[in-house]
Order: C-alpha cells, then sequence, then structure tokens
C-alpha cells in the first residue's frame, strides 16, 4: 500500500516538476529584459567599481539559469547575488527602458528556486521591476493550458502524513532552505578542491604573464603596465603578445612611451591621470596612431595641469585632482574640456575665496551629479554644473570636516596595509587584494575577523575581497567583505 502511495506521490511530483519548468531560455531572457536594461554593464561606463560588480554577478547568474535548463539537472545551491540597478525616471514605472541617470541603488537578494520561472521572478521582485508581462510570456510557452488546471492542481498532505510515512515535507525543506546562510567555512569546504584545480592549471599562464610584463616594462622603460577589468590570465598575456609584435614591427612608433603607465582598456587614447589606453578590441592600427599622437598628448596634459592649477588659485588654493581608483575613466580631451567648462563658469562668478585659504584640501570634478558632497577620504566631489554660490558655502561648511577626513584616510590606508600584510603571512596566501568597489573601511573589517579564523584552506591560494562568493576561472577565491 505504501509503496503504490508513493510510486503516485513520485508521478504527481514529476508532472509537478515538469510543468513548472514551462518557461523556455528564450522566454526567460524576454522576460529579464527590464532587469537586463537596469544593471547591465554597459549603462554604467561613469561608474567602473559599479561596472564590475555587476559584470561578475552576470556572470553568476548566466550560470545559475544555465544550470536550471540542463536536463536531469538537480543540485543547487544557494547563490548570492549583488546588482547595482539603475533608478527609474518618475512616472515611468510601465516603461522598462525609461532610467534616470540621476542614480542607482544597491541589490542583493539570494537565488535558490529549481526553475526558471521562479528565478525569473524572484529576479524581478528583488529588484522592484514590474512582473505584469511574464502572464502572457507563460500563456505563450504553454500549448496545452486548458489540462493544466486539470492536472497541475496543487496536492497539500496533512503534516500527520510525513510523520506516518517518513517522507520529507518539501514545504519544510523549502523553508529550511531559505533559511540556510552561505558562511564562509562551508563555502570553503565545498568550494576548495575547485579553486585549487583551477590554480594549478593557471600556473604556467601566470609565470608567462610575469615574464612578458617584465620583459616589456624593461624594453619599453615602462612605469608599469595595467588592466582596466579583471581579465584572465589567458587573455591578458594575449594582449601583452599582441604589444609585443608592435614592438617587433614598429620599434620606431614607441620611441616615447619612456616612463609612461599602459593601460588595457575598452577604447584606445590617453586617460585623465595620463595614462597610455590600449584599446583590446583595437588593431595593431589604431594602437599605432596613439603612440604618434603621444608628443600632442604630452603638450594637452601640460595644459591640462595648468587649468587645474588655475582652477586651484580661484578656489583658495583647493587642489584640483583625479582620482583614478575611483573615477571614470576618461581621455584626456573629455577632461580638459570638463575643466576648461568649469573654469570659464568660475571667472564669470568671480568668488571671493582667500588666497590658500583651502591649501591641503582636495576636490574632483563630476559630471553625472547634481549636488555637491564630501567623501569619507577627504575630498570633495563638485558637480560640473554646481551654482557657484552653493559650491562656496558647501566648501567653506565642510572644510574642517574634510581635513579630519584626509587625516582619517592616511590612517586608514596604513592600517588596511598592515591587515593585508599580516593576513597574508598568517594564511599564508600567495596574493589578497580587494575589488575596487570594496572600501578601505570593508576591507579593514574584513581582514580583522579573518585574523581570528583558523583557515588552512587559503594556503597558497589567490583571496579577493569581494561582494559575493564565487570561483574566478583562474582560481582566485573570491569571498565577500561582510562573510558570516
Amino acid at each position: 500500500f505504501y509503496y503504490f502511495i508513493r510510486l503516485c506521490l513520485e508521478k504527481i511530483l514529476l508532472q509537478c516538476i515538469l510543468q513548472s519548468r514551462t518557461l523556455s531560455g528564450a522566454d526567460a531572457i524576454n522576460a529579464l529584459r527590464p532587469f537586463y536594461f537596469a544593471v547591465h554593464p554597459d549603462f554604467f561606463g561613469q561608474h567602473p567599481k559599479e561596472r564590475e560588480v555587476n559584470e561578475n554577478s552576470l556572470k553568476r547568474l548566466n550560470g545559475y539559469l544555465e544550470n536550471l535548463q540542463k536536463p536531469g539537472f538537480r543540485s543547487f545551491k544557494p547563490t548570492q547575488l549583488t546588482f547595482y540597478v539603475r533608478e527609474r525616471e518618475p512616472n515611468s514605472s510601465n516603461v522598462p527602458e525609461s532610467f534616470s541617470a540621476s542614480g542607482f541603488r544597491a541589490v542583493s537578494f539570494t537565488l535558490h528556486t529549481r526553475d526558471l520561472l521562479s528565478t525569473v521572478l524572484d529576479i524581478l521582485n528583488s529588484c522592484s521591476l514590474s512582473t505584469e508581462h511574464i502572464q502572457s510570456l507563460n500563456v505563450n510557452s504553454q500549448p496545452h493550458k486548458e489540462t493544466k488546471s486539470t492536472v497541475n492542481r496543487p496536492i497539500k498532505w496533512d503534516k500527520t502524513y510525513y510523520s506516518f510515512t517518513g517522507f520529507k515535507d518539501p514545504e519544510e525543506e523549502l523553508e529550511q532552505a531559505q533559511r540556510v546562510e552561505t558562511t564562509l567555512i562551508s563555502w570553503l569546504d565545498d568550494n576548495e578542491a575547485s579553486a585549487v584545480k583551477k590554480l594549478k592549471k593557471s600556473l604556467p599562464l601566470r609565470k608567462e604573464l610575469e615574464r612578458l610584463k617584465f620583459e616589456l616594462s624593461h624594453q619599453l622603460q615602462l612605469s608599469d603596465i595595467r588592466w582596466q577589468r579583471s581579465w584572465g590570465i589567458a587573455h591578458r598575456c594575449s594582449q601583452l603578445h599582441s604589444l609585443g609584435r608592435l614592438v617587433e614591427q614598429r620599434p620606431e612608433v614607441l620611441k616615447h612611451v619612456k616612463g609612461r603607465t599602459v593601460v588595457f582598456t575598452d577604447r584606445s587614447g590617453m586617460s585623465a591621470a595620463g595614462h597610455i589606453m590600449l584599446g583590446t578590441m583595437d588593431v595593431h592600427h589604431h594602437w599605432t596612431k596613439i603612440f604618434e599622437r603621444l608628443p600632442n598628448y604630452y603638450k594637452l596634459q601640460k595644459r591640462l595641469l595648468l587649468l587645474e592649477d588655475r582652477i586651484s588659485q580661484l578656489l583658495g588654493g583647493i587642489q584640483v585632482t583625479y582620482i583614478e581608483e575611483l573615477q571614470p575613466l576618461v581621455t584626456l580631451e573629455e577632461y580638459y574640456e570638463t575643466l576648461d567648462s568649469f573654469y570659464n563658469k568660475l571667472c564669470d562668478s568671480r568668488l571671493p575665496f582667500h588666497p590658500r585659504s583651502l591649501r591641503g584640501l582636495q576636490m574632483i570634478l563630476e559630471s553625472d551629479r547634481y549636488a555637491p558632497r564630501l567623501h569619507e577620504f577627504g575630498h570633495f566631489t563638485i558637480p560640473t554644473i554646481c551654482d557657484p554660490a552653493t559650491l562656496q558655502w558647501f566648501i567653506f561648511a565642510k572644510a574642517q570636516e574634510a581635513r579630519e577626513n584626509l587625516k582619517r584616510k592616511e590612517e586608514m590606508m596604513i592600517t588596511e596595509k598592515e591587515l593585508i600584510h599580516t593576513s597574508t603571512e598568517k594564511f599564508s596566501l600567495d596574493r589578497l587584494y580587494k575589488d575596487p568597489s570594496v572600501s578601505s573601511a570593508q576591507m579593514i573589517d574584513c581582514c580583522k575577523r579573518l585574523l581570528e579564523e583558523s583557515l588552512p584552506y587559503l594556503q597558497g591560494m589567490h583571496l579577493c575581497i569581494s561582494h559575493f562568493y564565487s570561483v574566478l576561472q583562474d582560481g582566485d577565491l573570491c569571498i565577500p567583505w561582510n562573510w558570516k
């Protein structure tokens, strides 16, 4: 009798599972269209940190969605994701593409569903996006809708049934899965073997990368070679090989690079920080043009520095600077235009700042903000459209707090560096670093708590402090800074 009941239950359960996956992969992508518009990295070009977080989270989300579509897929682990979601324009809730440029918000959620439809709904609801369009998608993907109401009838058994038969209550299992929170120890237990395997596989490429970087830096007398994004080791080696071939074919065009930093990024040119940008999608012809234009870039850079100095004199000696880690990657020409426009506005307003009254303070210009603010690190973030009178009042009101923040920043940087060194030695890490979107305060908190733990798993590993758990393609371990 019990065997018969169990067969019936398994058959019903199988039907429910099959019918719960009525949303196809193409339907899921179409249903998530408003979500992709809200978080796609291409819309965060002016915000490199948020773009990086969204890129990594989208990779993990796509992996989760792919697994759900695999035949016979059963085992899964709750996946925590963090996205920066663009804010909507007011009164545009019915238009998925209507997003404002005024800002964004961080959204974190955990996926633990076993079917595409539930996953899509969870994602949209977590990001406060409309789900009204899902119903039509779901209906279109079910040609036998008339049979659904009879076959997919919800069956709810009394709790005593599970106690009597020993079968597991699916509702309790779901509640338990939702309550389970990934811990650092459990995650390392599950992912250490995979990370070690990937790391060992990447070691020859890592050595090759270091060799290529050293040889090119020495040959061209470069200050450094960097990458804007977290491309894999193989991708980076390919880019250095490409630069090496250009050196062999056209050595004369690289005579002006001495002492400079080369950055592989999405576009070619010279950055506001004075670094040579080589677009990874560009061919040698484009790179050659950039190297040939370097003397003109250097002249423009001198004019830019003079312009920064003039703005500083008008604003009581406050230093106008470009902070590479906190600002979007813009070209030298774009940054010069921004400074020139801001300088002309200041000249017209003739603000009464006392000479050298604000020496020692710093400010950066941003074109996508509407109100000035004081950063926790002590520098002022000033919108290019800021009203001069508002700017004057804000700087005067916050000057003392800015000096205190600058002093605190220096102390935090020292503490962060010491904790990274101590943590690297204690756990015998090969490397410990942080995602650009992780602040110094978050890194300090993370390292302090790590040092209280015993983690033999980390010996010889590359550990990245980020906002989520992940094993990168070359074996780097990513853990959230606020791990449990």
